[in-house]
């Protein structure tokens, strides 16, 4: 059983997957748009309608099948969502004139959605059309001093729209509306890490039986969890650890040593010129990384003809390598992860994805059930490109090697001052700027280097981290010391959305 979230372009329809989640439901997204058998087979036992940034006026406004609301399940209207709803029964939306965007607050609040609360409750606005007559039937039961109707429910508490958006942090009670929406609509909390091991083990088991499984593995938390789930679920697997000369510092010593004490049978193999060569005269990100994703499946290819056969190819794939690089329905291309989007279409493997359905810190709970050392399992997440999304333009050796000792010297001054897990990622980027400078008496043009450092859950969406001055300066006299072709370090503050956490 699961919650669907109809998404129709909320930048928040993420939040909400996530957010009922963290309330132990499972959830996924379809398009607003998604065909009524494939919202029937998730076997949902609630539907929720995202936000939007269309108007119910328009044209071409997204509205979801019809059939939707014959399901007799209980449906939670946000915000646009809400206006569907309203809509649909009878109601009327108008547009209030201005864009309600920001704080507010609830004078009313009152039903079932709203059990445990009292009011006045701080709220997120984020619209620009409203409710304006009700559907017959159907009762006010949330108000703010400017709109009488800020929540909204049909007669039998089934069908119920809030104006504002419960699932960012903005509206702090949000958490509890949602857990409310969840009780009524009477759907089941066992999305646990403990039921997750167990269902995907089963899964696993399942798929593969006796054929064998070639590991594709990055190191990190991701593909190493991946590496022991199908150890413990005495899958026959070769996990091969892929040097395409695009690492962090120490990375490939690092990988095999941690690796190998585990347990996993690992073949590590050196592709850096490969790797490389391909890549020599490429500036755009996207071709980059679908490159990165050609060239990993020929390694692996190669691999399997000399220790083969192997029907499936493992990969430690997340929801939102899926969602980003538009493996969902409907959803836009934000970047093509080399895993998803940068795949050739004759891929000669099977896929294994056991946690495709699965969010970062719920890969992360499951690796701790699995034994896997916090020195791998608390790592900073790591793409799968490497550096060459962390340069920006063409990526050559020398520029290779600039990124990764600024990337080293970031990294070992947040060390050095107890900083490191007070980022869950950060990075440095070599920008294509290059500044004028100084060094000694002399004129310098050098490298601008970007450093970044963001907190995080499940890296839909991040903050930039509020990192001590010191370190920062520390960092940049390092950088800027010991590496001479870089003349210039500048600290990135764009949170996500509206960027992304790496540059590329």
């Amino acid at each position: 059983m699961s919650v669907v979230i109809l998404d129709f372009g909320s930048q928040y329809t993420r939040l909400i997957a996530r957010r009922v989640r963290e309330l132990s439901a499972y959830s996924i997204i379809l398009p607003g748009t998604a065909p009524l058998d494939r919202i029937v087979a998730e076997e949902p036992s609630a539907v929720i309608l995202s936000g939007s940034p269309c108007s119910v006026f328009d044209d071409n406004a997204p509205r979801p099948d019809a059939a939707v609301y014959e399901l007799g399940i209980p449906i939670l209207g946000i915000c646009y969502g809400m206006q569907l709803l309203a809509e649909r029964y009878g109601g009327e939306a108008a547009d209030a004139g201005r864009r309600s965007y920001g704080a507010d607050r609830l004078v009313v609040c009152q039903g079932g959605l709203f059990d445990g609360l009292d009011g006045p409750l701080p709220v997120w606005m984020s619209h620009a059309t409203s409710v304006s007559n009700l559907p017959d039937g159907w009762a006010a039961i949330g108000a703010t001093e400017a709109n009488p109707h800020a929540a909204i429910g049909s007669a039998d508490g089934c069908l119920l729209g809030v104006q504002f958006h419960p699932e960012v942090a903005h509206t702090p009670d949000g958490e509890r509306i949602l857990d409310n929406f969840l009780r009524i609509a009477g759907v089941a909390r066992d999305w646990t890490a403990e039921r997750n091991v167990d269902r995907i083990l089963a899964d696993v088991r399942e798929r593969v039986g006796e054929d064998r499984v070639l590991l594709g593995i990055s190191g990190g938390v991701d593909s190493s969890a991946l590496a022991l789930l199908l150890a413990r679920a005495e899958v026959d697997h070769l996990a091969v650890f892929v040097d395409h000369g695009l690492l962090r510092q120490s990375e490939r010593e690092e990988v095999e040593s941690a690796l190998r004490a585990l347990g996993v049978q690992l073949v590590a193999v050196d592709a850096s010129e490969r790797f490389l060569e391909a890549l020599a005269g490429i500036d755009d990100p996207e071709e980059k990384r679908k490159v990165i994703g050609r060239e990993f499946i020929g390694v692996f290819r190669e691999q399997a003809e000399t220790h083969g056969p192997f029907r499936f190819l493992g990969q430690g794939t997340l929801y939102p390598d899926v969602i980003e690089s538009a493996g969902g329905e409907g959803a836009a291309n934000i970047k093509s992860h080399h895993n998803v989007g940068g795949l050739p279409e004759d891929l000669g493997f099977e896929l294994l994805e056991p946690f495709r359905t699965l969010f970062k810190d719920e890969v992360r709970d499951v690796a701790r059930l699995l034994g896997l050392p916090d020195a791998i399992q608390l790592r900073h997440p790591f793409p799968g490109p490497g550096l060459a999304v962390r340069i920006l333009g063409e990526v050559t050796p020398e520029r290779v090697e600039i990124v990764r000792q600024a990337d080293h010297l970031f990294i070992e001054t947040l060390r050095a001052h107890g900083a490191y897990y007070d980022a869950w990622q950060a990075l440095a980027v070599l920008t294509s700027i290059q500044s004028v400078g100084v060094a000694g008496d002399e004129r310098r043009y050098g490298h601008v280097v970007a450093l970044r450092a963001v907190t995080s859950v499940d890296a839909m969406t991040a903050d930039w981290a509020r990192l001590p001055f010191e370190v920062l300066d520390e960092a940049a006299q390092r950088i800027t010391r010991e590496i001479p072709a870089v003349g210039r370090v500048v600290y990135d503050i764009t949170s996500k959305p509206p960027g992304t956490i790496e540059w590329e």
